[in-house]
C-alpha cells in the first residue's frame, strides 16, 4: 500500500475481441498488470454506453479505461469509431462537472498486444495516483 494509503479503483471496459484478449495474453504471458484495474468485458467498445462510465465514477471508481480494437479492425465494422466519438463527448462532460478528463482514457489494444495492455494499466494507475481520489460533489 502506498504511503498516503490511496489505492485507486479503475474500471476497464474492454472489447471482447481485442482488448480483453490482449489482457488475457498479458496474463498467460505472466506480464504484471495493475491490480487496481478491474476489467469488464463488453462485446464491442461501441457498446459502451456513457451511462456505464458515469455510473462507475459515481459508484466509487477513480478512473475509467475504455479499450477496443484498433481503428479499421473492429469486428463490428465501426464500433470503435462510435466509442471514440463518445469518449470525446464524455471528456467534455467530465470537465464541465469539474472532473479531470484524464480520469477517462481510451486505448486501442489488439489481441496480440499483451505488453501494451500491461503498460497502459500501470500508466493509468500511476496517473490516477497523481490525481488522487475522485471526490464528487453530491
Amino acid at each position: 500500500m502506498p504511503e498516503n494509503g490511496f489505492n485507486p479503483k479503475i474500471v476497464g471496459f474492454l472489447c471482447n475481441w481485442c482488448a480483453y484478449s490482449g489482457a488475457d495474453l498479458a496474463g498467460v504471458s505472466r506480464m504484471q498488470s495493475s491490480p487496481s484495474l478491474r476489467p469488464i468485458r463488453v462485446m464491442c467498445s461501441g457498446r459502451i454506453d456513457p451511462g456505464f462510465v458515469f455510473t462507475a465514477l459515481q459508484s466509487g471508481a477513480d478512473g475509467v479505461l475504455l479499450a477496443g480494437c484498433h481503428p479499421g479492425d473492429c469486428h463490428y465494422s465501426e464500433g470503435n469509431y462510435l466509442c471514440l466519438r463518445r469518449a470525446l463527448m464524455m471528456k467534455k462532460l467530465l470537465v464541465k462537472f469539474g472532473v479531470d478528463e484524464e480520469r477517462l482514457r481510451l486505448e486501442w489494444i489488439s489481441a496480440s498486444e499483451g505488453e501494451k495492455y500491461s503498460r497502459v494499466s500501470w500508466e493509468m494507475e500511476n496517473r490516477i495516483r497523481e490525481l488522487g481520489p475522485l471526490e464528487l460533489q453530491q
